[in-house]
């Protein structure tokens, strides 16, 4: 348990691309704590001057609420590690790992675990290496940047799109296949969701603009796929190094788990992908909440 009046920043907003939905996050975890009796919790929006802010305030406890650049990548945990303030989420390594698709994907591949075909590029390679093949910024989230190209002349136009984001691209072969997420929080998988884009693309208009996918519970599995998809998640988050809670988001094509990518910080209003998985294993979103703040005093890297 943690001491409830202990003082509590709450991290949010921040410089990237995912500014908006990092600013739910945070109000709604922040919210969480303190409908759950947590009567020191302050919220912070990281700008220019969050360095000083931190050491004015000496929190006893982080609770990273960030999303994207400077929130998933690592780079805050080192400040909080340098600091040594405790924070909700994967460490330094798994954070970098985790965020940076072309690096995800290489530990996963040589994990062992099954991963579409990739390679990773620049805006200067012109040609297709297969098709159709999902075009993506390395260091991006919330599928920002991301193209899907079906036909050789498609392709130039979705990587200069993917360029404006990062100069590291990913661009792997497109699985046909239902799309579907695992929570994890702890060492559990939580029940698996069928993502359903109304667009047939689960892009940023789809994940975050109301009716425009369905969310399942029933994914058509079996129990046995459904067991080999959490354990494939839960071994996915391990290998990566990650910690505390996240989110592994899959293909399933052909009775194989093919992993995306590893989320270590997901989305956290309470009808995000992750809180809905807790609420059907019967965890409500302040219970799931705190249980994040347990894992701040978790060893990182």
């Amino acid at each position: 348990m943690i001491d409830k009046n202990k003082k509590i920043v709450v991290l949010y907003g921040g410089f990237s691309s995912e500014r908006e939905v990092s600013l739910s996050t945070g109000s709604a975890m922040g919210n969480a704590l303190k409908k759950s009796g947590y009567e020191n919790v302050i919220f912070m929006d990281i700008g220019d001057n969050f360095f000083k802010e931190l050491l004015e305030i000496k929190p006893d406890i982080c609770v990273n609420g960030l999303h994207g650049k400077f929130g998933e990548d690592g780079k805050i945990q080192a400040v909080l590690e340098s600091l040594r303030i405790p924070y909700t989420g994967s460490g330094v390594a798994a954070s970098c790992i985790a965020f940076d698709k072309a690096y995800s994907k290489y530990i996963l591949k040589g994990a062992g675990l099954p991963t579409a075909e990739f390679i990773i590029t620049s805006e200067d390679n012109r040609e297709p290496p297969f098709l159709p093949c999902v075009v993506k910024p390395a260091r991006e989230g919330s599928t920002i940047g991301i193209s899907i190209v079906k036909q050789e002349g498609e392709y130039k136009r979705a990587l200069e799109t993917a360029a404006g984001y990062d100069d590291k691209i990913v661009v792997e072969k497109f699985l046909d296949g239902k799309e579907i997420t695992v929570g994890i929080l702890g060492d559990k998988a939580l029940p698996p969701i069928w993502i359903k884009p109304k667009s047939g693309f689960y892009d940023y208009g789809s994940k975050y603009t109301k009716g425009k996918t369905e969310y399942l519970f029933d994914t058509g599995c079996t129990e046995k796929e459904i067991s080999e998809i959490k354990d494939t998640a839960l071994r996915a988050f391990k290998v990566s190094g990650c910690t505390g809670y996240g989110r592994a988001d899959f293909i399933y094509k052909d009775n194989i788990p093919y992993i995306l990518e590893i989320n270590t910080l997901p989305g956290m209003t309470e009808t995000s992908l992750l809180p809905q998985a807790a609420a059907e294993a019967g965890i409500d979103f302040e219970k799931l909440v705190e249980e994040i703040l347990y894992t701040s005093g978790e060893s990182h890297d």
